[in-house]
């Protein structure tokens, strides 16, 4: 029977966003005939009086002191938690689940959360959890969400937790956990890694790149954006994803690995082998998205249709949980588009080339680990997605990476900047390897500071950009008739 009470541990900011959500009936909703939902939650008992307060006219979400009065009435509880955590407070509270109950949780890292589900749920329980790709200030309808059928052979529950779920109007995507955090190792944990190096590379070098001509440009407005959107965030967004997923190390390593090769390489001047490494990559990972017929070798400006595939006109009632076929569909961010969005005054027009290590070793780590990332993109975050793009906007036009790999072999003005960012690469990999939380809180915090007094401007900055480009970009193909596994 439909869910009429949902249950929310923890009441950090996406606690709150899934509060809000679930809550309200939107006139999609009400258009859907969809049942009233009561939000019953809580959170620390010294944040009692302050959600008492925040929620004292929305009649449908009822705040208590404690998570048994939550999970005594609910029929589907979700635990947004941090993922340090997760199995405290689900210890805690799970063994009172009520009787065949869905349990969910909204960590971002599944494999310490399932286990801990295992661990503490009464064998009633059903596990049906999530993960929405986005954060607490994205409005979650168009966003994908990773739905988890862990625990749960009746159809008519799983439909049950879907209905909540589908409340947040996001795109839905169903894979197993194991899948979740490979994809996510890949999607997040080096997507940060990269941009938290650049951050900390330029504070080390004690700069502000939006004022350096070497910075100017649409791909570097991007890195600088999304730079900025991290470091608004709070590093334990980051710690967990990057210490807590077991499929995260490889990826690390890979990284590493692939950023000291390539500056070994440049710091010896050995173009012909540099070269081979960076086409090779080019062909792997971007190989589908060139013109076969043209060598793959036309500018991007002379040839934007063919670093593009033909796209699968949208279905007008689209599947309720899809999951992603194996495609590769160029994201093609708009230059146009990308110039609006830098924090910098210099003209463009004065912009110097840049070797984009951190993109170059992106491609090489991606053709080492034999990584589609296109196919990933049915994780796709904000931050992964341009990531993405930019790496495709710079492999798609021969111009350009040439221009590239001639910075980073030859200009010296800029090796500087290139050492710092190898030095920093290397310094989050030893700290999220070595699992130091403390450590990686207090680097976050630092490369922060440095930039407070840009961050709130870069963050509303990227939110525009995002959804920019979300109106103007080709979404992942996605398909319904099978799940991730």
């Amino acid at each position: 029977m439909p869910i009429n009470a949902v249950g929310i541990i923890g009441m950090g900011e996406m606690g709150r966003l899934y509060a809000d959500w679930i809550s309200k009936r939107t006139e999609h909703q009400q258009q859907q005939d969809d049942e009233e939902i009561t939000v019953h939650c809580c959170d620390v008992p010294e944040r009692y009086d302050e959600l008492c307060a925040a929620y004292a006219d929305s009649p449908r979400v009822r705040v208590h002191r404690d998570g048994f009065a939550v999970v005594r009435q609910c029929g589907l509880v979700m635990y947004s938690v941090e993922t340090a955590n997760m199995d405290r407070v689900v210890g805690l509270y799970g063994p009172a689940t009520r009787v065949g109950a869905i349990v969910a949780g909204q960590t971002s890292v599944k494999a310490p959360e399932i286990a801990a589900f295992e661990r503490h749920l009464p064998s009633d329980a059903h596990i049906v959890t999530c993960h929405s790709l986005h954060g607490p200030r994205v409005s979650p309808r168009g966003q994908t969400m990773v739905v988890i059928r862990h625990r749960c052979d009746k159809d008519d529950v799983f439909r049950d937790a879907l209905a909540v779920f589908r409340r947040l109007e996001s795109n839905m995507v169903e894979m197993s956990a194991e899948t979740h955090d490979r994809i996510t190792a890949n999607t997040q944990v080096i997507s940060h890694l990269g941009f938290q190096a650049m951050g900390t590379a330029w504070r080390s070098v004690g700069v502000y790149p939006w004022e350096q001509q070497r910075y100017l440009g649409g791909i570097d407005n991007v890195k600088i954006l999304m730079c900025l959107r991290i470091f608004a965030a709070k590093p334990h967004i980051y710690s967990g994803l990057a210490m807590q997923n077991p499929q995260a190390r490889y990826h690390v390593e890979q990284y590493v690995r692939s950023v000291s090769e390539l500056f070994r390489l440049m710091i010896q001047e050995r173009q012909q082998e540099f070269t081979a490494r960076i086409y090779a990559a080019r062909a792997a990972v971007f190989g589908r998205v060139l013109n076969e017929s043209d060598a793959g070798t036309p500018s991007r400006s002379a040839n934007v249709e063919a670093c593009t595939t033909e796209q699968t006109p949208a279905s007008s009632n689209p599947p309720a949980v899809a999951s992603s076929s194996t495609s590769t569909r160029a994201l093609l961010l708009p230059d146009a588009i990308l110039a609006e969005y830098g924090l910098g005054r210099i003209p463009a027009s004065e912009r110097t080339p840049n070797s984009h290590l951190s993109l170059l070793a992106m491609v090489d780590a991606w053709y080492a680990m034999k990584v589609n990332p296109y196919d990933d993109l049915v994780c796709q975050t904000p931050v992964f997605r341009l990531r993405l793009g930019i790496a495709e906007y710079l492999f798609c036009d021969k111009e350009l990476l040439d221009e590239s790999i001639a910075a980073a072999l030859f200009n010296k003005s800029i090796r500087g900047d290139d050492m710092e960012f190898f030095a920093a690469v290397r310094e989050w990999a030893t700290i999220i390897l070595n699992g130091d939380l403390r450590g990686y809180e207090d680097h976050f915090l630092r490369v922060r500071q440095f930039f407070e007094s840009r961050l709130q401007d870069g963050f509303k900055a990227s939110c525009v950009l995002i959804d920019r480009l979300a109106s103007t970009s080709a979404t992942p193909n996605l398909q319904s008739g099978h799940k991730q596994s």
